[in-house]
């Protein structure tokens, strides 16, 4: 039988103000008891709002905020000492280009993970500790034979269902190779220390309350950008591949390792929205004109170092594993970013997401 969603547990959220952490923390403040503590730094622009958003939920104070940061290991010691369960979360505040900032990029992803790992195993507690990857670690995925159609590259080989855990893992540029070094040390301390660790490697998670900038959020980006007659940029000739997951269906997704923590635990999985999910660059402007009623302005730009020209993700070991399945449609997924704007377009900007109760709610 599923264990129940209602716990008396102590959650820990690294980057707890960020997109995913303040989905997840809305969800465990509706259908948990759990006690959340968010850890963060506040650097990324807009995540005070998130956390002013957060509290107006947390009608028995059950919600507690840490100002800190990962690369603070005796902070993160204190905050992590009663957890039961740690969502690692934090990462660097990168650009629309993944070379920008490597250092910043060793510290936090290398770094700052270590200190999360022996926070957890300093504490005694053996807490589930759950790392935010990325598919990035997969590198360039030049071993996949593509093909260009009209409105969007295809995988050569009809078989094809996405990127496997299987995939060789490839250190093609700094930001990778930093989150490849953290991916295997997670792991790695579930054998050693006894654990429990599972690593999701993320493909494009989008939703309602994210920045929507072009280094983080391109869907909520272009979405934004469309209902307020600004021109996005495309980079490349708009015909590379991505799957979207709605943020909704990722924090389910956590939920389902976390119930089955004896099966995940010391592995990684590959989470995203699969190949019913996937969608070119120029077709998610096509469905954003479409869904949204508005036409969508773009310019080009030369592609950018780093990118993957396909992406999608096979998720089918974590569904196997544990049933989990994404639920929410592309259009869904662009609807609901859709009412968030509407809900607070006065103030939605790259720089800075406030948060109405009504809409994040509903859509999450």
């Amino acid at each position: 039988m599923q264990p129940t969603d209602r716990h008396s547990l102590h959650v820990l959220i690294t980057g707890g103000a960020g997109f995913i952490g303040t989905n997840l923390a809305a969800y465990l403040l509706a259908n948990t008891d759990s006690l959340i503590t968010l850890y963060d730094n506040l650097s990324r622009p807009g995540v005070t709002l998130n956390l002013a958003w957060l509290k107006t939920l947390d009608d028995s104070r059950r919600l507690r905020f840490v100002h800190g940061d990962v690369l603070d290991a005796s902070r993160l010691h204190q905050a992590a000492r009663t957890a039961d369960e740690i969502y690692h979360l934090a990462a660097p505040s990168e650009g629309p280009d993944l070379l920008t900032q490597p250092r910043l990029d060793f510290d936090v992803n290398v770094t700052g993970t270590g200190n999360v790992l022996e926070a957890a195993h300093r504490s005694g507690r053996k807490p589930m500790v759950l790392f935010a990857s990325t598919g990035k670690v997969y590198g360039a995925l030049d071993s996949i034979p593509i093909r260009h159609d009209a409105t969007r590259l295809q995988p050569v080989d009809p078989a094809f269902r996405g990127v496997s855990e299987a995939t060789r893992v490839d250190f093609h540029c700094p930001y990778a190779c930093t989150k490849s070094l953290a991916d295997k040390h997670v792991r790695e301390y579930a054998p050693r220390y006894d654990l429990p660790t599972v690593v999701f490697r993320l493909g494009c998670i989008a939703g309602p309350g994210q920045f929507g900038n072009q280094g983080q959020g391109w869907v909520a980006h272009f979405v934004y950008s469309a209902l307020s007659g600004r021109p996005v940029t495309i980079y490349g000739d708009g015909l590379q591949v991505r799957d979207v997951l709605h943020v909704a269906d990722l924090v389910s997704a956590v939920n389902a390792a976390r119930a089955y923590i004896g099966v995940t635990t010391g592995k990684a999985f590959n989470i995203g929205g699969g190949l019913h999910r996937s969608i070119a660059v120029k077709e998610m402007l096509r469905l954003i004109e479409e869904t949204c009623h508005v036409p969508v302005q773009s310019t080009c730009e030369p592609a950018r170092p780093g990118d993957q020209l396909l992406y999608v993700s096979d998720h089918s070991r974590f569904t196997i594993q544990t049933g989990w399945t994404p639920c929410r449609s592309l259009e869904q997924t662009v609807r609901d970013i859709a009412a968030f704007w509407h809900a607070n377009r006065n103030r939605v900007t790259p720089e800075s997401l406030p948060f109405r109760k009504r809409p994040f709610r509903r859509a999450a």
